[in-house]
């Protein structure tokens, strides 16, 4: 009997040739080809077919693909939701210390967009969605105020 797991993110098909030996709740002994490898479960989500293991010191991340995993996927909804941008406002009143974009310029999810400084520290606003940018109503050093819309975006 085999069956399909995920391996540090990449698909594998796991037909047979190991042995486990459990120590207890935490600690085995995986026997693989006459070579013996000590394991660790670090954290256990069983819940969600999930573990991370320690084997001779080195963290893997385990996923057992079920067939409801399958049909999500088949279905695409496995893929992460990501949001249009709109516009971008001020999450707090500030001085816009750099503008680190452009008109035009297309924006990912974690691109830097604009520092903003707040009581002396400084803020660097990241985009949480994706679009293309169609106008920037600020300029550097312009003082904003909390809810003014800073960026806008097609």
């Amino acid at each position: 009997m085999s069956s399909k797991w995920k391996f540090d993110g990449n698909e594998i098909l796991v037909k047979s040739g190991a042995k486990i030996e459990w120590q207890d709740n935490n600690f085995f002994v995986i026997i693989h080809q006459g070579k013996r490898y000590n394991g660790e479960v670090c954290s256990d989500n069983s819940e969600q077919n999930e573990l991370i293991i320690k084997i001779n010191h080195r963290v893997f991340n385990l996923k057992r693909i079920s067939e409801l995993d399958d049909l999500i996927a088949s279905l695409g909804l496995d893929k992460p939701k990501l949001k249009k941008l709109k516009e971008i406002q001020a999450p707090m009143p500030g001085r816009i210390l750099e503008i680190k974009i452009n008109v035009g310029q297309e924006l990912q999810v974690g691109d830097d967009i604009l520092s903003l400084e707040a009581m002396k520290m400084e803020n660097v606003l990241k985009a949480d969605g994706f679009g293309k940018v169609k106008e920037i109503l600020i300029e550097s050093n312009q003082v904003v105020e909390k809810g003014a819309t800073l960026i806008v975006f097609e």
